[in-house]
């Protein structure tokens, strides 16, 4: 593509900003970076070439170890609600390159995450290990494919250097593409601070880059407030569709874009069970599957508090606005996930008891440990014959009689249903115990082979015409051990 120039178009809004939202640092060059994977497609969207990252100097520039002509590294500052407790936090191992303009204009974040100490480490060695790069790498680019918003992965480099958790792991330095890396968290630590005109600052950046249409607004704070609100009420519904469970719902790692941010303990559902929980951490269930939209809802009423002075100048008006906004939050996500689940099952339009009957459908799958993807699969395949949901089960066999009559009360044709929930549910998913298996041949083998066929097989999940390996389909064995995931990225 030419000169480097052409490679990277670097820009740095977020700088303007009071210097006590960032610390410019520079990354800790590593001993042997070495391109583990990187993403082609990605790359030339946004406007790069991949040849030039598999060479040498590009690789070199993934790895922290020279800086992309433009680049002026920073580490972020943010705070965050950690499991409750409130902690005042920042880039301690991830530092932002710079702002990247794309060729249809877009601006997105790009972070090397792993890349050495910042002010904000806490006694951290700002490194990260090869196998939680590789995860975010495969799980973010899994949501991407299944049209959820989401950072993205561009490359992980392994570093020739190992880093200590509980014992020596291979180390790697991922880079990551953001909208942005504003976060809750962010607008906590800016209250903190409590330097009004700092707070405002960062506001009205915020809307200058993420909700540009609010600038005119004549209270456009509280309008900020319901922008996030709403993308954040589809994105939950969006998460549930597929099963998947972030894990680690902290107030750092809700972005104000709306795109799902940080893959550190997150996993995908097999058996339907809304307490389901896979971090390691969570010991009491915090951020369940079935609890994420009430923590999303926890989690904006912190951001809601740091914006009361904003609001209104009259503190017991600014709550009131701010409550008020907070109580858009349920009924948005209701409606987005309630119609999730009528097209999962075929419908095109509501009845009023379309409720009951989503809902009585989860309760079986719950009741029967059934899966929750395969389970509307099998509703698929029983459009006409029920016996492929039912088998010889009677509560099945009533509730598909319900579905189906149901089914006869709308236009659409057989084609057209099976189309709906074929676009609603996809063929495949990041399956938990593919995922390891992927890792652990990548870090334990050097094998990257499973990596690269589990990435193919997760692209086009929606597109039930590609041929897959049905391994890639199918739940855990039964007498698999139970699913545990750490907080590592």
């Amino acid at each position: 593509m030419g000169d480097s120039n052409n490679r990277w178009r670097f820009n740095h809004s977020y700088t303007a900003l009071p210097d006590v939202f960032f610390e410019r640092v520079r990354p800790t060059p590593v001993a042997q970076p070495r391109m583990a994977v990187f993403n082609d497609a990605l790359a030339i969207q946004l406007g790069l070439d991949p040849a030039y990252f598999q060479d040498d100097a590009g690789t070199e520039e993934l790895a922290g170890n020279r800086l992309p002509e433009g680049a002026e590294p920073i580490a972020q500052a943010y705070a965050g609600h950690q499991f409750g407790h409130f902690t005042m936090l920042g880039d301690g191992r991830a530092i932002l390159l710079g702002e990247h303009i794309t060729p249809d204009n877009m601006r997105v974040d790009i972070q090397l995450k792993g890349s050495g100490q910042t002010r904000y480490s806490r006694r951290g060695d700002g490194r990260a290990a090869l196998g939680p790069m590789l995860r975010e790498y495969i799980i973010s680019e899994a949501m991407h494919a299944l049209d959820i918003p989401t950072t993205r992965s561009l490359a992980v480099v392994s570093t020739g250097e190992p880093v200590y958790r509980e014992t020596p792991l291979p180390g790697a330095i991922l880079t990551r593409v953001a909208a942005s890396h504003l976060r809750v968290g962010t607008f906590q630590y800016a209250a903190a601070l409590q330097h009004p005109e700092q707070l405002k600052a960062l506001a009205d950046y915020t809307i200058n880059r993420h909700f540009p249409f609010l600038a005119d607004n004549p209270a456009p704070y509280p309008a900020l407030l319901e922008e996030v609100i709403a993308r954040q009420a589809r994105l939950i519904a969006m998460w549930m569709r597929v099963g998947f469970i972030h894990g680690v719902m902290n107030t750092d790692n809700m972005a104000l874009s709306g795109e799902t941010i940080d893959y550190g303990p997150c996993a995908f559902m097999d058996a339907y069970d809304p307490s389901t929980v896979f971090s390691s951490i969570d010991r009491h269930g915090r951020y369940a599957f079935g609890q994420q939209m009430n923590i999303a809802l926890w989690n904006l009423a912190r951001l809601a508090e740091t914006l009361l002075p904003l609001i209104h100048d009259d503190t017991d008006k600014a709550i009131a606005i701010a409550e008020e906004c907070l109580l858009r939050f349920g009924p948005a996500f209701q409606d987005h996930w309630e119609q999730a689940l009528r097209h999962k099952i075929g419908l095109f339009n509501h009845e009023g008891e379309d409720e009951t009957l989503t809902r009585d459908l989860l309760t079986i799958m719950q009741d029967k440990h059934d899966d929750y993807i395969n389970t509307f699969h099998r509703l698929m395949e029983s459009l006409d014959q029920p016996e492929h949901f039912c088998g010889q089960d009677p509560s099945k066999h009533a509730w598909w009689e319900r579905w189906h009559a149901r089914r006869q009360r709308q236009t659409q044709n057989v084609e057209e249903v099976l189309s709906l929930m074929q676009t609603s549910t996809p063929a495949v998913i990041p399956r938990n115990h593919r995922v390891e298996e992927a890792l652990t041949f990548a870090t334990e083998h050097q094998d990257y082979k499973p990596l690269h066929t589990l990435l193919t097989a997760l692209r086009c999940p929606y597109d039930y015409s590609v041929k897959r390996d049905d391994a890639y389909q199918q739940p855990a064995p039964a007498d698999a051990p139970p699913y545990c995931t750490y907080c590592g990225t």
